[in-house]
């Protein structure tokens, strides 16, 4: 037998002899004896202490042994306590009944002390294993755990620097692609700005030139007469003037163009440089021009500006572009998904600044469809979109949250109470700590 140090057997029986010669023959075999006389005792002495094993009488004054074995499952502390009974009765239905309540063998009467013995030693080691194993099921359990744990936060860290990773390929791609662009526009630009001023001087001197010549010559022949008559040089002199400022200002706005598409590519910078919001707002607006243009059937998308007064603000240029690009080019495609379904004629993107408690807020909304609570709550989630595979900026709001809040200590949030369309939220500080 092996024992524990604080195992007792507990023996319940209204017989002063049973006790007594059970006590002296299981405290001869080392164990630890106790005694209750009848069903109430052993159920009390039981929640002050719990025993490793109970004998029970069954036939007792009081509750018997059944209801005693019954109270005794029914609590949390003693129910996973082998009781083996102890009596007299020798049917099959009364042993049914016992070991029905929960007890694990019957010791029969008048005792033989070597199978009491026998029995209570097969018991409690059997007792002592199933403790043992609630025990390393308990261990095996907190290891899972602590396993499922370690791989959730390391497929978290994985998955966040993928997003990361994603994030910087994307915004390098992307910055090339325009700013290459940017740089092949500038040449042809600049070429086409700077001659204009030089064609103005031309035509300038070839009208005062034929302006002499008609002085010097107010006579023409029949032949030269219809020549200018077929050139019709009136309507040239006065319409060429017209065509070269028609000329001047198509290329200022490209030139424009080109300057907002290398401040948006502004990726290369390393730290942090003050800017103006409303020139990045803009120059985003200005880029996305084409898709705000009435086309066909779609009207065109009106764009509210409700600037407030804003100091510079020192970030990150490129990427701050990017999740303006992103969240524009966004309530842009709400509004032609609303468009082409038929629920709206009037499509509009507001666009406002301002300064609230040491902070710089922008707020970009549309009055689209709006977008549903079970999707809203999943916006920011990596790689989650509602759009089909090729369409979109290709920058999701994951990443778009992840500049705002880990490059620039801000947030972005989506407004959930706007009941018309949706609304972005940007909140950055005005001196990043």
């Amino acid at each position: 037998m092996f024992p524990e140090d604080n195992d007792f057997i507990l023996i319940v029986d209204d017989s002063p002899t049973n006790l007594a010669v059970l006590s002296q023959a299981l405290k001869a075999s080392g164990l630890k004896v106790r005694a209750a006389e009848d069903g109430e005792s052993a159920i009390a002495l039981s929640r002050k202490k719990v025993p490793a094993l109970i004998l029970l009488d069954i036939q007792m004054p009081g509750i018997d042994g059944f209801e005693t074995c019954r109270r005794l499952k029914a609590m949390p502390e003693t129910q996973q306590v082998p009781v083996i009974f102890m009596t007299a009765l020798s049917d099959i239905e009364s042993k049914v009944k016992g070991l029905s309540v929960g007890a694990v063998d019957y010791i029969t009467k008048p005792f033989d002390e070597v199978e009491v013995i026998a029995r209570v030693d097969v018991h409690l080691k059997l007792h002592h294993l199933n403790q043992a194993l609630e025990q390393k099921n308990q261990e095996l359990q907190e290891l899972n755990q602590t396993l499922d744990q370690r791989v959730y936060q390391r497929t978290e860290a994985l998955r966040q620097a993928q997003t990361k990773l994603v994030q910087q390929e994307k915004l390098s791609a992307l910055g090339e692609l325009v700013s290459g662009i940017a740089h092949e526009m500038n040449n042809p630009i600049g070429c086409i700005i700077n001659n204009i001023d030089p064609t103005e001087n031309y035509i300038f001197n070839l009208t005062r030139a034929i302006q002499l010549y008609r002085e010097i010559t107010p006579n023409l022949s029949p032949e030269e007469a219809d020549a200018l008559a077929q050139l019709d040089l009136e309507f040239i002199l006065e319409d060429f003037p017209k065509i070269l400022q028609t000329i001047r200002l198509s290329s200022h706005r490209i030139y424009d163009i080109s300057v907002a598409l290398r401040n948006f590519a502004r990726l290369d910078i390393e730290s942090k440089q003050p800017i103006n919001l409303h020139e990045s707002l803009d120059g985003t607006l200005l880029i996305l021009g084409h898709r705000l243009k009435a086309v066909a059937q779609k009207p065109r998308i009106q764009v509210i500006r409700d600037y407030g007064e804003l100091p510079f603000i020192d970030c990150y240029p490129g990427q701050l572009n990017q999740v303006f690009m992103n969240l524009i080019a966004n309530a842009i495609d709400a509004l032609d998904d609303a468009i082409e379904q038929g629920k709206l004629s009037d499509p509009e993107i507001q666009v406002q600044t301002a300064v609230q408690e040491e902070q710089v807020m922008i707020r970009i909304a549309d009055n689209g469809m709006g977008i549903p609570q079970e999707i809203q709550n999943k916006m920011f989630e990596p790689m989650f979109t509602t759009k089909p595979a090729g369409k979109g900026t290709g920058l999701g709001l994951s990443i778009s949250r992840q500049i705002i809040e880990e490059r620039h200590h801000g947030s972005l949030t989506i407004n959930p109470e706007r009941t018309h369309g949706a609304e972005f939220v940007i909140m950055l500080p005005i001196q990043d700590a």
